[in-house]
């Protein structure tokens, strides 16, 4: 399956302004990120920005980076508005979308995330286990799923972010997303959804619109950098290991 994989990157992010140009180690998250999606493997990668500081912090470091308009009010329409100006765009079957404040992300799970569209599914995505802090801290998003028994991808059933004091069948939604590119053009498309706008969660905007998403579980995926207090952590992950986000 030919694949693009975008990261989108803006700096203007109300919890943490200037965030992927925030030195972990030494090195900024945007390009660890970037380095992950490289090692993966799995196609070509590309960074959608909309700073002159990311474009040429990854093109000085021989990545490919496209500028892309600040005003977008997505990160789903960013990864689009990237993929759209690529030449051979018609040549790809899947798109994914991997998050920009991901560094610790295993290059590995960026090729499992494609598997939902092996099976039929529009979308695909990851969930990994949730502990009870987890469940109760309401920046992690967390999901429902029903399992299909016979194959190890399941139906994202609802997506929330307050804590409902649930544990059964709840996971800890990972934001990477496959996304056939027929899908990711209806998606961006489509007006947002009820739903959407009243649990400020771009999930439903598919989910309203009868998409289905499918899920792979992976265990202990690491976090991602929405706070300070996150980078600090992966901070402290990364010189145990040397320096690297293996």
């Amino acid at each position: 399956m030919k694949t693009a994989v975008i990261i989108p990157a803006r700096m203007a992010s109300q919890r943490f302004p200037n965030k992927p140009l925030a030195k972990i180690d030494g090195i900024s998250m945007i390009q660890r990120v970037w380095q992950q999606g490289i090692d993966s493997k799995i196609g070509d990668v590309f960074v959608a920005c909309s700073e002159k500081q990311v474009f040429d912090l990854i093109t000085s470091n021989g990545g490919k980076a496209i500028m892309t308009d600040p005003d977008l009010p997505s990160g789903t329409d960013r990864v689009f508005e990237a993929f759209n100006t690529l030449h051979n765009k018609n040549e790809y079957e899947s798109i994914i979308n991997l998050q920009g404040d991901m560094p610790l992300i295993n290059p590995m799970i960026l090729e499992i995330v494609n598997l939902p569209l092996n099976y039929g599914y529009e979308i695909g995505t990851i969930a990994t286990n949730i502990s009870s802090d987890q469940e109760s801290n309401t920046n992690i998003t967390k999901v429902s799923i029903d399992w299909e028994k016979s194959i190890s991808v399941g139906n994202s059933i609802e997506f929330y972010k307050d804590s409902r004091k649930q544990y059964e069948n709840i996971y800890q939604h990972v934001g990477i997303y496959s996304f056939k590119p027929s899908t990711l053009y209806k998606i961006v498309s489509m007006e947002p959804s009820k739903n959407e706008i009243e649990r400020k969660l771009e999930q439903f905007r598919a989910l309203d619109a009868g998409i289905k998403i499918g899920i792979i579980y992976i265990e202990n995926v690491p976090i991602s950098v929405d706070t300070m207090e996150d980078l600090i952590l992966v901070e402290k992950i990364i010189k145990n290991n040397n320096g690297t986000s293996k």
